[in-house]
């Protein structure tokens, strides 16, 4: 009995040092390709952020429109932002240091009838300019 215990004791397992650098090898390399694909993930849900307040915008106005018939003419963010939109912050005013403030976007309708998206959409580090974007135009467009 007292040899098998001492046969226990002897027969130690664990990993070589060689062994465990082959894993932290293998952990940074998969670190050095899963890090970039993240910022690219976050990235372009920024993008699709921006994208869907510029749909939010066109369905607003589509709205406006229809409920006080407004003649074509432009629509800008001081009828739309009170009652249509609330919490828009990639397209938010911006104030002059002479205290102008300029609209974040103007919607316009073309000779077709379909409204269009004139402004600048931004959310942290990402931009895309918007002129005179249809509904169906939205997803073409890519960040600045």
């Amino acid at each position: 009995m007292l040899k098998a215990i001492k046969k226990k004791l002897k027969d130690q397992r664990g990993l070589t040092l060689v062994e465990l650098l082959a894993v932290i090898v293998i952990l940074g390399i998969i670190a050095a390709i899963a890090v970039p694909s993240i910022g690219n993930i976050i990235d372009k849900s920024k993008e699709d952020a921006i994208k869907a307040d510029a749909r939010m915008i066109l369905n607003a106005a589509k709205l406006y429109k229809i409920e006080n018939d407004i003649p074509d003419t432009g629509i800008g963010s001081t009828q739309l932002e009170p009652a249509y939109l609330d919490g828009l912050q990639t397209f938010s005013d911006s104030t002059a240091d002479d205290g102008v403030v300029t609209p974040g976007y103007t919607v316009t309708v073309n000779s077709d009838g379909k409204l269009e998206l004139d402004g600048k959409g931004t959310k942290d580090n990402i931009s895309i300019t918007f002129t005179g974007t249809t509904l169906e135009e939205i997803d073409g467009l890519s960040k600045d």
